[in-house]
């Protein structure tokens, strides 16, 4: 069974949602009893069984089943066109931001040595 069309109601027009299209229409035009239903699909997700037992808690907190809580990550992803949230890799160490740091010295330091071909720059770490 596939999802279904939602209406919003603004007084004379009506806003339908389905499959992450918007659509706006003077009630005039339009008059949907019941619910309609779209064609759908499986989709098969392997995962860590401790992850889905949480996820699942979380979701159950929230009043969604698993597939709700995936149909929205789906959706704003498309609307998104990306990932719904930022991915961001994890903080550099001390040493690894020292190092950084260090090379930002070097980069701006008029008087550092700097090489214009890749034997100089052999020549020089061999020495």
């Amino acid at each position: 069974m596939a999802g279904p069309i939602f209406l919003i109601f603004f007084g004379y027009q009506a806003s339908i949602f389905n499959d992450n299209v918007l659509t706006n229409t003077n009630l005039r035009h339009i008059l949907l009893l019941g619910v309609i239903y779209m064609q759908t699909t499986n989709l098969n997700v392997r995962t860590n069984r401790e992850i889905k037992s949480q996820a699942e808690a979380v979701f159950s907190e929230l009043g969604l089943t698993m597939t709700a809580a995936i149909n929205i990550f789906l959706r704003a992803s498309i609307r998104e066109h990306g990932m719904p949230f930022p991915l961001t890799i994890d903080t550099p160490s001390s040493i690894t931001k020292a190092a950084i740091e260090e090379g930002r010295r070097i980069a701006k330091d008029p008087h550092a040595k700097g090489y214009t071909n890749m034997a100089d720059l052999r020549a020089a770490l061999e020495s």
